[in-house]
């Protein structure tokens, strides 16, 4: 609180376990106020089932009571979107905090929402009470996360005779940075490639863990075969004057398994039809590829 008995509360959002910086939302910082309402969505990309059976949203702010509506989406390949919808201080983890230009910003409370208590679907109100900063795992935060995840869409062109791979955007990618961030770009290869022709690259998003890119990229190749056909796509950290890092990768095609030969499938037996999935990356280097 202010010297002037108010506060410049803004509430942030963590999903736990999850490293911080590839899952942390802010809201706006309203000032000197002890009665905020933000009115503001906040929104997750690529969750999955089992992210909402083992994750809880812990919402950290500053100031005195709180309201939250926490929306499930469904979407393809069993990953939903999670819309959380700030109206006044309510929380999930949510943290309220108030903001300080010259201290550090006061922590003024929280509260933790388990996902499990959502269905598909479904809108779900909140009404709960901050408490002093509850502890975190660190253990458990580092154990499960991934290296992110990454939205891909096929669509094969019967006109054209060709390919399209977009390359929408990723989620909660690994930090490669000293600042906790990365400088993350995406490459595709259409394999076996000899003479190393079917690369292609998106731009690079500049200190972010959840890029959004909406690129496409066509390949010329007859219909018959993609059969004997396979997309690598990899997500790099850009660093100048050294090599750059491999965050993730994926492998689409006839010898993927799981989701990664379904989409490959369902490609093949839609044609002229874009078909969204999102994969989760590996660390494994597709291949033999290298940046």
């Amino acid at each position: 609180m202010d010297h002037n008995g108010l506060s410049d509360p803004y509430v942030k959002l963590h999903l736990l376990p999850g490293a911080s910086k590839a899952n942390k939302l802010r809201t706006k910082t309203l000032h000197n106020t002890l009665n905020p309402v933000w009115s503001e969505t906040l929104t997750y990309y690529g969750i999955t089932d089992e992210d909402m059976v083992r994750k809880t949203l812990r919402a950290t702010r500053g100031s005195l009571q709180r309201h939250e509506t926490i929306e499930r989406v469904s979407g393809s390949s069993s990953i939903v979107k999670l819309l959380i919808r700030i109206e006044s201080l309510s929380g999930s983890r949510i943290s309220v905090c108030d903001e300080d230009k010259f201290r550090h910003n006061e922590f003024i409370g929280e509260t933790r929402i388990p996902l499990k208590k959502l269905k598909p679907n479904q809108t779900k109100n909140f009404n709960n009470c901050l408490e002093k900063q509850l502890p975190v795992n660190k253990t458990e935060d580092k154990s499960l996360e991934e290296r992110g995840r990454i939205m891909i869409s096929l669509k094969y062109n019967t006109q054209k005779s060709c390919l399209v791979v977009g390359i929408i955007r990723c989620a909660h990618l690994a930090a490669m940075d000293a600042n906790g961030f990365s400088d993350p770009y995406v490459k595709t290869y259409l394999k076996p490639d000899e003479n190393k022709k079917s690369k292609h690259k998106t731009a690079v998003k500049k200190k972010t863990l959840n890029p959004e890119f909406n690129e496409e990229f066509c390949y010329d190749i007859k219909y018959a075969d993609l059969t004997k056909k396979t997309l690598e796509v990899t997500v790099w950290d850009y660093d100048i004057g050294k090599s750059n890092d491999f965050i993730g990768g994926v492998s689409l095609g006839i010898n993927a398994n799981g989701e990664r030969l379904k989409h490959w499938f369902d490609c093949l037996k839609n044609k002229d039809k874009k078909i969204e999935r999102w994969h989760t990356l590996t660390n494994e280097l597709p291949g033999s590829l290298n940046d």
